[in-house]
């Protein structure tokens, strides 16, 4: 296929945390808002005068300045985070909002707030407590956190306008960039589609690293290219499958999956668009701030949450979008000592393979695959035997 034409400056704009559009809105005066988790509602860091940016580590070499903190059985995105903090990586950022989505993210801020590795005037750090469980104790929880440890906070400090008009009109901005996403995401469900896993996954993570309305023009010539790009005539795949897992940031690992053999049509892992890029829908009678926390809750597909009907509910939601982008199999990941995505990952990939009778792959993975020969011959090896099981009827 035809190269996109924004596909190198997306590449580009993921080299660095503080990239050319991270710059640029610090130029028009905007303050940048950084967060770790989709548990901290991205929403609420939209507000005019404000934009989000999520953490990430491009370009990792070692680090162990970071392991010499946090020991080494904490998960390596952490102490990637931190590793690069102590370099300096994210003195461009005004605050950090965290919520305590699992103890290593709070390990890792916590040194950072400790070590000061981020010395800026005016700078502040707020932790969130967020639910386990999806019932109205656990949305009246987020509610009264969102509106002490994000909503006030931005408004005390940045004086940002924080009213119900000022949160509709953030939802407004928001949903317009999901929509471009998903209408994006949705030529994954052809038969032969016309934009990569790779591609796509590039597209998105820059949605969550940079000033979303400088990036939403180049986000809808993308999508009006894409309408007219012609695929190629023989897919260069040889099966279709969702990635499905922990905190995905490193490009090569999609593009390993690729050079593989296997599309990755569906990205359900942090980072990923499903259901991080669902748009929220709002009501004229509730709360908005409430609105805005249930749709985090209700969507979430964090094992983080504990209740049955979650537990239960995240499998299904697999099993429902492996039929809509029509994969051959799953590959189930989790990133190196992650205790949520380790217990998840177990019990997910054996109801997959069971309950659903889906192909799976399990790899537990570092944060920065890089060209790993051991994982590229796993990822070969399975996608021979999703050819050998459809060659055998599904069986």
């Amino acid at each position: 296929m035809k190269d996109l034409k924004h596909l190198i400056f997306f590449e580009n704009l993921l080299e660095d945390c503080n990239n050319e559009l991270v710059q640029k809105a610090q130029a028009e005066g905007k303050k940048c808002i950084g967060n770790m988790c989709y548990q901290t509602p991205e929403v609420l860091m939209e507000l005019d005068g404000v934009f989000s940016a999520r953490l990430r580590a491009p370009r990792t070499g070692g680090f162990e300045m970071a392991t010499y903190y946090l020991t080494s059985f904490l998960c390596e995105y952490s102490r990637a985070i931190l590793e690069r903090a102590l370099e300096g990586g994210y003195n461009h950022l005004d605050c950090l909002l965290v919520p305590d989505g699992c103890t290593m993210i709070n390990r890792c801020v916590e040194n950072m707030e400790l070590l000061k590795t981020i010395d800026k005037e005016g700078f502040f750090y707020k932790y969130l407590e967020v639910p386990m469980k999806c019932d109205d104790n656990a949305l009246n929880l987020l509610v009264s956190e969102s509106r002490a440890k994000i909503l006030q906070p931005l408004h005390d400090q940045f004086g940002c306008d924080i009213s119900d008009e000022a949160l509709r009109k953030a939802v407004e901005r928001y949903n317009k960039l999901c929509r471009l996403v998903n209408e994006i995401g949705d030529f994954r469900k052809e038969d032969n589609p016309r934009i990569t896993g790779y591609e796509f996954h590039i597209i998105c993570m820059c949605t969550y690293v940079c000033p979303k309305d400088l990036l939403i023009p180049y986000l809808e010539e993308t999508l009006e290219e894409l309408k007219t790009r012609e695929p190629d005539e023989k897919p260069p795949y040889r099966a279709r499958v969702a990635l499905v897992g922990s905190e995905v940031d490193d490009v090569d690992l999609v593009k390993l999956i690729e050079d593989a053999g296997a599309l990755v049509v569906a990205d359900r892992f942090c980072y990923g668009s499903l259901p991080g890029r669902k748009e929220i829908e709002l009501n004229d009678e509730e709360d908005v701030l409430l609105q805005i926390c249930r749709h985090y809750m209700v969507n979430s597909q964090c094992p983080r949450q504990m209740n049955l009907e979650k537990v239960n509910g995240r499998k299904e939601y697999i099993n429902q979008i492996a039929k809509e982008y029509k994969v051959d199999g799953i590959i189930f990941e989790q990133m190196k000592f992650c205790d949520p995505w380790a217990y998840e990952r177990t019990t997910g990939a054996y109801d997959m393979r069971e309950k659903y009778n889906y192909p799976v792959l399990t790899i537990d993975r570092p944060y920065a695959v890089g060209i790993s020969g051991q994982l590229r011959t796993r990822v070969q090896a399975f996608v021979e035997s999703v050819e050998i099981k459809k060659l055998q009827g599904g069986k």
